[in-house]
């Protein structure tokens, strides 16, 4: 064999062994040579990679030639490149599975665009009162939510939530919504989900301060079906939404369907100046909301009933009442934390067009509430309207850390309109005021976990047979997870 020809094969070969030990590092490269390889033992090591590949040639029984040895290298070569794009589009292609305390659950495609998250709340509460001989209620254990949750997004601009409630005695759907985001000032959503009004009722069930919502919840719509758009601006520091519903009685959930083909207009701004810029006004947050809409029907779907925090209905509408016209509310709110305080207030109006049919009598009755709630982290976690998302120290047993301690208080009140006695409502049974204060204690063992214990004690002007109704002293407990 001539001297350049030999050299020739050796480059190859040398060129050949050198991409195979570089493309696959599966392959463990053979040690050091301490002398410099012959042609023949590069042709070995070219024979046994085409082994593993198994498609080696068959043995010639002597020295190859210069263009077999090239086609044999161009193959192994080809060989590498197409296992290089496999292995590339394989990651491509591999789903991201992943569980975190903040997401549960999720699922992403390899790009991105698509993600899943499978979400749960259970809370399993305790319910025992105290000294109600006249307006006697239950003590029981019962579970208060029990909700498991798909949401996630599907390409760039499409999200959805779907979260169905299995606590009571039948399976209801509570969020069901999808999400056209368009952009970060403009987002489209359809479906059922929270109206855009209360403070405290925007709050995640799994993050309020105290186990039962306040009086002013419970004159501002829950969860309605239709259509709004939203969206922040500067950085977050506003956000807006506005949107068309079918309209629901104040505190309580829209039924299925529309039921007096009137809709609902409702609207809310809400503004932290400060959110971005690291000093002590960061955590301040106001805002106003709106609705305004008709309602004409009698019974539950049309006049609500209100509840104590004790969740004991004390007000409610005659019968004959119906719902006659115009609903409006409005509702100034704010909230403000730093560090380990949170505060957070509001005041809802409710105002609604009544009737007696029978006799033509009619009121626009304004019915008002408002409240005021305050927390602090006594283990030194920052307060937010979250809660505490994650403990500094989680619940370790037998070892140093005890998770997060959380005192909270509130003071509230809710005043029927005056002109609702004694035609639309009867004051012996329906209070004309109910005034509420409450202490709690949350336990954040983990960023999942949590234990609750309330007291709280509600006195009331009217709605008794003799006079004023029975106060209510009521202690609540939950235990509480959440993923």
């Amino acid at each position: 064999m001539s001297a350049p020809l030999a050299r020739h094969r050796f480059a190859r070969l040398s060129l050949a062994v050198a991409l195979s030990t570089t493309a696959l590092p599966l392959f463990a490269a053979d040690p050091p040579s301490p002398q410099q390889p012959t042609v023949e033992d590069l042709e070995r090591r070219l024979r046994a990679l085409e082994q593993r590949y198994g498609d080696a040639p068959a043995n010639d029984g002597g020295d190859a030639s210069v263009a077999d040895l090239d086609q044999r290298l161009r193959i192994l070569e080809r060989r590498l490149e197409l296992q290089e794009e496999a292995a590339t589009a394989k990651a491509a292609s591999t789903p991201v599975v992943a569980i975190t305390p903040e997401k549960g659950l999720s699922i992403k495609s390899a790009d991105g665009d698509n993600e899943i998250r499978f979400r749960g709340l259970v809370q399993a509460d305790g319910r025992f009162f105290i000294g109600d001989d006249e307006q006697p209620q239950n003590d029981t254990f019962l579970l208060r939510r029990v909700r498991p949750t798909i949401e996630g997004t599907w390409g760039k601009w499409i999200g959805f939530r779907i979260t169905p409630e299995f606590a009571g005695d039948s399976a209801t759907l509570v969020d069901a919504y999808i999400d056209l985001k368009f952009d970060p000032r403009a987002t489209v959503r359809a479906g059922k989900f929270t109206a855009p009004v209360g403070l405290e009722r925007l709050q995640s069930s799994a993050s309020t301060a105290l186990i039962e919502n306040g009086f002013p919840t419970e004159l501002v719509p829950n969860r309605d079906i239709g259509v709004q758009l939203q969206g922040e601006f500067a950085k977050g520091a506003v956000s807006y939404a506005v949107g068309i519903f079918n309209g629901t009685v104040d505190g309580r959930d829209a039924i299925t369907a529309n039921p007096d083909n009137e809709l609902e207009t409702a609207a809310r701004i809400f503004f932290e100046p400060w959110k971005n810029s690291g000093n002590a006004l960061s955590g301040l947050g106001f805002g106003i909301s709106a609705t305004s809409g008709d309602k004409r029907g009698t019974g539950n779907n049309f006049l609500p009933r209100y509840r104590t925090p004790g969740q004991a209905t004390f007000f409610n509408y005659r019968s004959a009442v119906a719902a006659d016209g115009d609903h409006t509310r409005w509702s100034p709110q704010a909230w403000y934390y730093r560090n380990s305080l949170g505060l957070l207030g509001e005041y809802v109006s409710s105002k609604q067009e009544v009737a007696l049919p029978a006799s033509g009598t009619r009121a626009d009755l304004d019915n008002r509430a408002w409240q005021v709630v305050g927390s602090y982290v006594l283990t030194g976690e920052d307060a937010s309207y979250r809660g505490v998302t994650r403990p500094n120290h989680p619940f370790t047993p037998g070892g140093a850390g005890w998770g997060a301690f959380e005192i909270a208080a509130r003071y509230g009140r809710l005043t029927l309109d005056d002109d609702a006695f004694p035609l639309f409502a009867d004051p012996t049974v329906a209070a004309q005021e109910a005034t509420s204060w409450g202490l709690g204690l949350n336990w954040y063992l983990t960023a999942n976990l949590k234990l609750i214990a309330n007291y709280t004690q509600t006195k009331f002007d009217g709605g008794g047979a003799n006079g004023d109704r029975e106060d209510e002293k009521a202690f609540f407990t939950r235990a509480q997870v959440s993923f």
